[in-house]
């Protein structure tokens, strides 16, 4: 609870196996979480057996797809501030009180992962990733006239539930930049943002999607390419 609102922590689950009861734990352990809904989009085997360890929600969603799971869980929080997250250690659970505490203020509120000083030993942060996300990051700036980005690609962030109905009804497919999405969506919406640095960790268990730099530079284009589109379709009044 966060000023007598309750806060729920959406976690998407595909490859977290050996992390995912931790993360849970820490965020239960912050003292402001009240509800965890985990989305299991076609999971590792054992996965559940984790999950069920702990007062964590578990819930499926057949379609793969980071998007798809994310719908999901927003979908079944019960929330007055949803936050969302990743249980593969990347993350740290305590940063979720920066979340919130912007959140007085804020509609939504979006981590970034480009702050040297937390992005710790090990972290899939590297000079090409970290520029990549803040090139992408400027070019929405540019074309959609937000306040200040440097992180496209950063998961964490808060939602006010009152914030995710104006832009749910919009939401499109579960593709890999489904988060893109919902930044665009904040954005065309005039919904009121901030960026805030959060801690960035290396990954637990096996690789991510962009620790394959050939992969994570194809998701750039894709990236530019969507929000090139996005805004053309909202200027000639057809989205959203």
């Amino acid at each position: 609870m966060y000023k007598e609102k309750k806060v729920s922590v959406v976690l998407p689950t595909y490859n977290e196996k050996d992390s995912i009861r931790k993360a849970i734990q820490d965020l239960y352990a912050t003292g402001l979480v009240d509800e965890v809904v985990v989305i299991n989009n076609n999971a590792k085997k054992g996965t559940d057996e984790e999950v069920k360890q702990t007062p964590a929600t578990l819930v499926y969603e057949k379609k793969q797809g980071l998007g798809w799971a994310t719908r999901k869980g927003f979908q079944e929080a019960t929330g007055d501030l949803i936050i969302l997250s990743e249980p593969d250690g990347t993350y740290v659970a305590r940063d979720i009180e920066k979340l919130l505490v912007f959140s007085d203020d804020f509609d939504v509120v979006f981590g970034t992962r480009t702050t040297r000083a937390l992005i710790w030993k090990g972290a899939n942060m590297g000079l090409f990733l970290k520029w990549g996300n803040w090139f992408v990051a400027k070019l929405v700036e540019v074309l959609y006239g937000t306040p200040h980005l440097s992180d496209v690609g950063c998961t964490m962030r808060l939602l006010r539930k009152s914030a995710l109905k104006k832009i749910q009804l919009y939401f499109q497919g579960g593709h890999n930049i489904f988060n893109v999405q919902i930044l665009l969506l904040v954005a065309l919406k005039k919904l009121k943002f901030t960026e805030v640095p959060v801690n960035y960790k290396g990954r637990e268990g096996g690789k991510g999607f962009t620790e394959n730099k050939w992969r994570a530079f194809k998701l750039g284009l894709i990236m530019i390419a969507y929000l090139l589109k996005t805004r053309m379709l909202s200027w000639l009044g057809r989205y959203p």
